[in-house]
């Protein structure tokens, strides 16, 4: 028997088994490997950049922070849909690992930077390469996994490893800066890189699929933004990646000027605050997949949007009336709440993209979904740290309370309750000899046929 032949045997073995059998897949184990190792130092300079960001602007830091994230979705809005152009023409490996590699430099250059219009130029450098390599990496994982309950497995333990830059990361940098400054967290982050390049080099990677007729660019380019709006269930997630923005964009970008500034804490009680952060949305990670085989993605997603809405309000309410000493408390447990709600909305997006595009689409559409989200962020970020500088961490909560309950309110309308995946439709634009309808039976019925319904060349639009 084949490696291949006895790698797969074995995923088949642990298939319904607990959430790491699927680590049973060697590329799909060091895949989930390079993702951690990356994330966890990427998270050590989310840590090192607010703490930079703080020393270079004092109390005005949340409105740079807020700036300089604002920039990096605006490299994630305009490079994801570009890169997913040629993310096919392109060995995914060799791309993969040039795109870490070009990370690495410019993360070295970013721990000596001293000036703030520097941050910006680097961030937009830096995130730019991670706009192309976040949805080439999503669209891989798909094809080294296949069957959709293993899908899932990894989907959670996706959400487990983005976790890691917000637990884990935070945690090990409380620690570094017992013994170090700052500036070097990002050392720890161009080595995450390395590991990243190293990981992906030791694994075969499938080959991307390949349309028989390959489009032109501009229309490649707006592939998966025409299927991400004309799918009601992905219209919803949408809406539900705004309130998701809002809830992450006040931990991410307030975080350091509240702890540092309103509660006069120390570097260290900056990265625990976003450690809680990051253990609300691992315990949420750990247990979707068995929450999701007994709820919809509909029911978990529109309960999170929800949750998440109402604890930002509570917080925004009780905050003016807490002593200094009683915020501290509660500022962790409203973290590790939004942790939680945060990991519930955006964990089951993966699965919402791989029921709604064809396997030569799908690269396209994570794309798409890359890119849309980020413009939730692109808003939330600016907002929440101009707010937050100008008057004060009550209206910043507010404020995305407002953008939480508007994204949760109309996911709710979008997104029809009756999501099923086999449609009946027709084709009154398509001859009765067509391949389509005589493969599916639909010219013997008058051109009306059931199958898994998805938005593509021959489908244009959702049946009404």
């Amino acid at each position: 028997m084949s490696g291949a032949a006895r790698n797969r045997e074995r995923a088949d073995r642990f298939r319904d088994g607990p959430l790491f059998s699927v680590l049973a897949d060697r590329t799909y184990r060091h895949l989930f490997l390079a993702q951690i190792v990356a994330l966890v130092g990427t998270g050590l300079a989310t840590v090192a950049l607010g703490l930079l960001a703080f020393d270079l602007a004092g109390k005005d830091a949340s409105a740079v922070l807020g700036t300089a994230l604002a920039i990096k979705m605006l490299a994630y809005v305009l490079i994801a849909p570009l890169a997913s152009v040629y993310a096919n023409r392109i060995p995914r490996r060799s791309l993969l690992v040039s795109l870490d590699v070009a990370r690495l430099a410019v993360v070295r250059l970013i721990s000596v930077v001293e000036q703030i219009w520097q941050i910006y130029a680097l961030i937009f450098i830096l995130q730019s390469c991670s706009a192309a390599f976040t949805p080439a990496f999503q669209a891989t994982i798909p094809d080294v996994l296949p069957a959709e309950a293993d899908y899932t497995k990894a989907l959670s333990l996706s959400r487990l490893a983005y976790d890691l830059e917000t637990l884990l990361s935070p945690a090990l940098a409380a620690v570094l800066l017992l013994v170090v400054s700052y500036q070097a967290l990002f050392l720890g982050t161009a080595l995450g890189f390395l590991g990243s390049a190293l990981l992906v080099v030791s694994v075969v990677l499938p080959r991307a699929t390949q349309a028989a007729a390959q489009p032109g660019v501009r229309r490649k380019l707006t592939q998966g933004l025409r299927i991400y709006l004309a799918t009601p269930r992905l219209r919803g997630l949408l809406a539900l990646n705004l309130a998701a923005a809002a809830g992450s964009a006040m931990v991410i970008v307030n975080t350091v000027v509240i702890v540092r500034d309103e509660l006069a804490r120390p570097n260290r009680a900056v990265a625990l605050a976003l450690a809680a952060f990051g253990a609300g949305s691992m315990i949420m990670a750990f247990m979707l997949p068995r929450v999701l085989e007994r709820r919809s993605d509909r029911a978990v997603m529109l309960a999170a949007g929800a949750a998440l809405t109402v604890t930002l309000a509570m917080l925004a309410a009780v905050w003016p009336w807490l002593s200094t000493m009683a915020r501290w408390p509660v500022l962790l447990s409203v973290w590790l709440m939004l942790g939680a709600a945060y990991a519930a909305l955006v964990t089951p997006g993966g699965r919402l993209l791989r029921r709604s595009s064809n396997e030569a689409d799908r690269p396209a559409l994570f794309a798409a979904q890359f890119s849309l989200s980020h413009g939730c962020w692109l808003v939330a970020y600016p907002l929440v740290g101009w707010l937050g500088t100008s008057s004060g961490t009550v209206a910043a909560l507010w404020a995305m309370v407002a953008l939480a309950a508007v994204g949760a309110a109309f996911a709710q309308r979008v997104w029809p309750a009756r999501d099923v995946e086999v449609l009946s439709h027709g084709h009154e634009d398509l001859p009765a000899d067509h391949p389509h309808l005589s493969a599916t039976g639909a010219s013997m019925m008058g051109g009306v046929h059931k199958h898994v319904f998805v938005i593509d060349d021959l489908h244009t639009r959702w049946p009404s």
